[in-house]
């Protein structure tokens, strides 16, 4: 597909993508806007897991190890800062400053892709015990008591920049998150169109010759990897300002099963897919939860096998290949002309 193309379809996307943002509150109830100020939430982590994989070729089996970072972080701060700018802020860096630490290790220790995957995991198993058996009042933070299995209930919600008496209501607070998730998308868009993409997605496919041309793969890998943690670290901030709680949950397997899912059923090497792959699951797993009539983890599991044997790119790659070949069959207007021609002359 031409640049220019590209580009074009790009800004049409971030453009529909304001006006949902914009026109959805008078769309639907209070309540439909919740489940998708969650969605959107639950896409800035698929964001996050799509950038590393899809383009960095990195997999992360355990990127609810971040997201979970992001999310205790924020509770954390908001509870003795009093203010959720700052503890924004926190949860970004710190999930960032893990990932740094793991990814180091692991890149710059040659470890291969299959065992980083395994360590990611082990670190979301390590941090899911750990917080669970913060149960005691000796386990706090500050004035923040980290609660155990229990969870931490009552965390400050998303508040004014600079005034913490003004809290966000549902409508604002679909905006915060919308508008992020929107932000989020646009900046790795231009990410990717930068030297720094590039050169990632040059690492990705053939690290070898990468470093031939000079560039160093670790460094490389090692900055998409943080830039991944720091957005799972936003999105578990979204998470917990969604429900004012969190809990040792937000570390579970099942959530970075379903995070893969999600990419694999939007498409693997897209943005938007990984997006529309979350929202499109978590709209199934809900309406599934809500009637109780089948179990969700195998829905979920039938339609992963589903897309692996069907539609093994997902539904974004699918339909640009689709439409690029309908393109392609279209007569060009010259062809055409010509063929016009030769009939005319041979008469």
């Amino acid at each position: 597909m031409p640049a220019v193309v590209r580009g074009a379809l790009n800004l049409a996307a971030l453009a529909l993508a304001v006006i949902v943002l914009v026109a959805l509150p008078d769309l639907v109830e209070v309540f439909d806007l919740m489940q998708i100020t969650l969605f959107a939430a639950m896409g800035v982590l698929a964001l996050s897991l799509g950038f590393i994989w899809g383009f960095g070729g990195i997999l992360s089996f355990g990127q609810t190890a971040f997201f979970g970072i992001g999310g205790y972080t924020y509770a954390v701060a908001a509870i003795n800062l009093g203010d959720s700018t700052g503890a924004i802020a926190l949860a970004i860096c710190v999930p960032a400053i893990v990932a740094g630490m793991i990814g180091y290790f692991a890149f710059y220790g040659r470890i291969s892709d299959v065992y980083l995957g395994v360590i990611t995991l082990t670190v979301t198993l390590i941090l899911f015990d750990a917080v669970n058996s913060t149960a005691g009042d000796e386990y706090r933070i500050g004035k923040a008591a980290l609660g155990g299995f229990n969870g931490m209930p009552s965390v400050p919600t998303f508040n004014l920049p600079g005034d913490p008496s003004t809290v966000l209501d549902p409508t604002q607070g679909w905006y915060a998150t919308g508008g992020a998730l929107i932000v989020v998308y646009g900046l790795l868009r231009l990410i990717l169109g930068s030297r720094f993409g590039r050169i990632a997605v040059a690492v990705r496919e053939n690290e070898v010759r990468a470093s031939l041309l000079g560039y160093d793969p670790r460094i490389i890998r090692l900055a998409v990897f943080v830039i991944g943690g720091a957005i799972a670290g936003l999105g578990g901030a979204l998470y917990t300002n969604w429900g004012a709680f969190v809990s040792p949950t937000i570390f579970s397997l099942s959530l970075s099963a379903e995070i893969i899912i999600w990419i694999t059923v939007g498409g693997l090497g897209t943005l938007i897919g990984p997006v529309i792959g979350c929202f499109l699951i978590q709209y199934l797993t809900s309406q599934i939860g809500s009637q109780q009539t089948f179990n969700s983890n195998l829905i979920l599991g039938a339609i992963l096998i589903a897309f692996v044997l069907l539609l093994p790119k997902g539904l974004i790659p699918t339909l640009r290949d689709l439409v690029m070949k309908a393109a392609r069959a279209l007569p060009r207007r010259g062809t055409a002309i010509e063929a016009s021609e030769k009939l005319v002359g041979a008469k």
